[in-house]
């Protein structure tokens, strides 16, 4: 809980900083007005996905409008399919765009089409699912902590004993690998806590809730559920229609999960929630503009996390709809200022 409550301080801290950092950030305003930047997304069947290619196109929007680019469309394949993902990308490259970011199927089995954008003179900025082709950005998140530290604060509310349920996002893309890193790096400091069992929800409510249903009855005591966003809610409805306790579970603030925390918390229910913002695409956007415009970057860039705690709920919760998830959308400025460190 220590270190989920480290990461909720430090982007606090940030905001503080970004907005002081501003005026002294390395924007370069070199024109690429005649420049195309593309999305090349890999999945889009949850919230978080869905106000992921929102803030997208808002922000990328006025950035047409004002002519800091000439276009910035979005393509998604279906269902997490590298084979189209490497040819959608392959397509982009023959349609001379010139700069792609990529949310990637897969952290290698696109290295090879990436490769082949480099070499033609695009830039390629992989964002959330990165991926290790070296000539590429990688603006991502510390998600190797969001595991670990949800196991802290499991440890914590435990008293470092209990049975533990996992579950896991998207098979094969690299956020669900660090995440689950990070989980299994964490219990090696609690040796009375063990993982029983781990499910697939695909960062889904309802895959989520059907995946944790069908472990469940071979299930022992089930204390605490590490999960990944876009899955408590859903983990949370199975344990109540299999009739069993509802573990504590952290969740991955969005709506539906805080809306549900929020109706527990009457009956002293406590949890944390914690995410990376989908709007952190916008820093993705900008990152492929500065490097289109000259500025020299390091490769890899990482965006903070979001955190909700019980004593910010109510606010964070107020500024939701329906399918939303807690947000940070990112200007060039402020984009500047964390490649920069400022």
């Amino acid at each position: 809980m220590r270190r989920l409550s480290q990461i909720a301080l430090a982007a606090t801290t940030l905001s503080l900083a970004l907005a002081a950092a501003n005026a002294n950030a390395q924007v370069v305003q070199t024109s690429t007005a005649t420049k195309k930047i593309a999305l090349s997304n890999n999945y889009a069947g949850n919230a978080w996905r869905q106000t992921m290619l929102k803030d997208w196109q808002a922000v990328t929007g006025e950035a047409v409008a004002q002519k800091r680019v000439a276009a910035a469309p979005t393509f998604t394949t279906a269902e997490n399919q590298v084979t189209e993902q490497a040819q959608q990308i392959q397509n982009l490259i023959l349609q001379g765009y010139n700069a792609i970011v990529v949310d990637a199927a897969s952290p290698t089995a696109l290295n090879g089409v990436i490769k082949q954008a480099c070499a033609a003179g695009i830039v390629v900025v992989s964002y959330d699912g990165t991926v290790t082709e070296p000539c590429a950005y990688r603006v991502s998140f510390d998600f190797h902590a969001w595991g670990e530290d949800q196991v802290d604060y499991l440890a914590k509310r435990l008293n470092g004993k209990g049975n533990l349920l996992e579950v896991r996002g998207l098979a094969g893309v690299s956020v669900d690998e660090a995440i689950h890193q990070g989980v299994v790096d964490g219990l090696k400091k609690y040796p009375g806590l063990k993982v029983v069992a781990s499910v697939n929800g695909n960062w889904t409510q309802t895959v989520a809730q059907k995946a944790v249903a069908g472990v469940l009855p071979t299930l022992p005591k089930i204390d605490g559920v590490t999960t990944q966003g876009d899955d408590g809610f859903g983990t949370a409805q199975a344990f109540k229609a299999a009739g069993r306790p509802t573990p504590i579970i952290v969740l991955g603030n969005r709506y539906d999960e805080l809306n549900w925390w929020k109706n527990q918390a009457g009956a002293g229910y406590e949890t944390t929630s914690v995410s990376n913002p989908p709007g952190a695409v916008t820093a993705a956007f900008w990152v492929a503009q500065q490097a289109l415009a000259g500025k020299k970057m390091p490769k890899d860039i990482q965006v903070p996390l979001v955190t909700v705690t019980h004593g910010d709920l109510d606010a964070q919760l107020a500024k939701l709809k329906p399918g939303g998830v807690s947000d940070k959308l990112y200007n060039a400025e402020e984009t500047v200022a964390v490649v920069d460190k400022k």
